[in-house]
């Protein structure tokens, strides 16, 4: 017997999955939540033999699922499941895809998937790699993750999982504040070099003339101050990643003697001609504009060229809304784990932080978490306990849907809600029911598109619980088939 794990936003489909390997005598599990999906892979002792990922959703959603899986069991086999699109699988052969099978299932591919994921290397039903084990147990406490269901943050986690293992170099971009550096410290986590320091230093907070004793070091009476000799970061960074954050605000000079480390693998502490070999992999990240520095003359072109072998990305904190409420429960779950207290923030109150524009992206986020924390007088955070600047963002949407909807004679109660036309009451009126029921359809579906389709989250933007949520999207048969968001 076989151990199958499914997941799939349609509680149909994840059934039919479930009955059709059940019928198979295999034990099979299957998951419409991506986070219990996640969840269920983290807890088991020995990897599922085979696992399905239901692909006729937004790619983005596919995206986050294998990100998932690849996070908690990378070496599962998996295999998609679609009803329509053909040839999906070839996109994910880099990740553990065996192949797709077509829905309707049918007995025959389902053996055949299974002896097939049962034959492929010494996958199914062995114990986790201390790897995994690590990243169940040991990794430290605390430890900064890349939180975000939706598409950008599937795209940078699918990125650090494709480049951690390898020794390439990693050049991370983006505005400031977006958690560039907690991107290479789970490149660090996931590589080979995990069991090494992994030594940050901020280029742009170093004086230009203090720079080059912090990266090489220095022997004694180098300079004025220098009363004995000290290691640079490369030197503490040896076997391990050296993490050199604001690359863009290194000066000229220091960009030619970077270069030539890059490129030899040695260099010498100030003051000294004795050349030190090094081994160290290379993270960096900017949020400046490199490619304008260039044309500026305020960078070197070679350098950049030998930092940006594999870029990625940061998206900015105001790109992605919907994963605003997740990231603010897990900046508060770490404020109450360092015994810092905790509150709860209303349903509204996430919708204001939702409008804002967050121009100091996630580390404004976690200041504002830590302020309320600070600050509140109860367990409860509304929006008249946020910052002026939240109330300031949310009167303003409200206002600004408002006039719109003043100006062509109707009423609309709050954003993304139903629009009311003007009632006439000498016509007999209106039915009270089916308007209440018409604003609810509304509702559920803004809610379901601001958090990316992903239904869990919908129900807490509702203040729902998600069982009560599908219960409704059944009464109001809203299927999950006319709009790809919810698949």
């Amino acid at each position: 017997m076989a151990t199958v794990v499914a997941f799939s936003g349609s509680e149909n489909r994840a059934a039919a999955m479930e009955a059709v390997f059940g019928f198979l005598q295999h034990e099979c599990r299957a998951f419409t939540c991506i986070d219990a999906f996640g969840e269920h892979l983290l807890q088991q002792e020995r990897v599922p033999d085979l696992t399905l990922l239901w692909a006729d959703g937004r790619t983005s959603d596919l995206d986050a699922a294998v990100s998932v899986l690849s996070d908690n069991a990378p070496r599962s086999p998996f295999f998609l499941v679609t009803g329509r699109d053909a040839g999906i699988a070839t996109r994910y052969a880099g990740d553990g895809c065996l192949g797709q099978l077509d829905f309707p299932l049918k007995q025959q591919q389902c053996v055949d998937a299974i002896e097939r994921a049962m034959s492929h290397a010494p996958i199914g039903g062995v114990a986790r790699k201390p790897v995994e084990a690590e990243r169940r147990g040991t990794q430290p406490p605390g430890f900064p993750r890349l939180v975000g269901s939706g598409r950008a943050m599937a795209v940078v986690r699918r990125l650090v999982q494709q480049v951690a293992p390898t020794e390439a170099t990693v050049l991370i971009r983006g505005e400031s504040g977006t958690g560039k550096e907690v991107v290479a410290r789970n490149i660090h986590m996931r590589s080979e070099r995990r069991d090494k320091p992994f030594v940050p230093i901020n280029c742009g907070a170093i004086p230009s003339d203090l720079l080059e004793s912090e990266l090489f070091g220095h022997e004694k009476g180098a300079f004025t101050g220098a009363f004995s000799a000290r290691q640079g970061r490369f030197e503490m960074a040896q076997g391990g990643t050296l993490f050199l954050d604001e690359i863009g605000d290194m000066s000229l000079h220091m960009q030619v003697k970077l270069l030539r480390v890059l490129q030899e693998r040695t260099f010498e502490r100030v003051g000294s001609n004795k050349s030190i070999q090094t081994d160290v992999r290379i993270l960096a990240a900017t949020h400046r504009d490199l490619e304008k520095q260039i044309e500026n003359g305020h960078f070197r072109e070679d350098l950049f060229y030998r930092l940006n072998v594999f870029p990625i990305d940061m998206p900015p904190l105001r790109d992605r809304p919907a994963d605003i409420p997740e990231l603010a429960e897990n900046l508060l779950q770490r404020l109450e784990a360092d015994g810092r207290g905790r509150v709860n923030i209303t349903q509204r109150g996430l919708a204001a932080l939702m409008h804002y524009d967050w121009p100091g992206n996630v580390r404004e986020l976690s200041n504002v978490m830590e302020r309320l924390v600070i600050v509140a007088d109860s367990d409860t955070v509304c929006v008249r306990n946020l910052p002026e600047q939240f109330q300031n963002a949310s009167l303003e949407e409200v206002m600004a849907d408002l006039d719109a909807s003043l100006g062509d004679g109707s009423l609309t109660v709050m954003p993304g809600a139903a629009t009311l036309p003007p009632v006439e009451w000498n016509n007999g009126g209106v039915d009270l029911k089916q308007v209440l029921a018409d604003m609810e359809v509304h509702l559920i579906r803004d809610a379901l598109n601001a958090a990316g389709g992903v239904v869990a989250h919908a129900a807490k933007l509702l203040n729902l619980r998600r069982t009560t949520l599908v219960e409704k999207l059944r009464k109001y048969d809203i299927s999950r088939d006319e709009d790809e968001s919810v698949a």
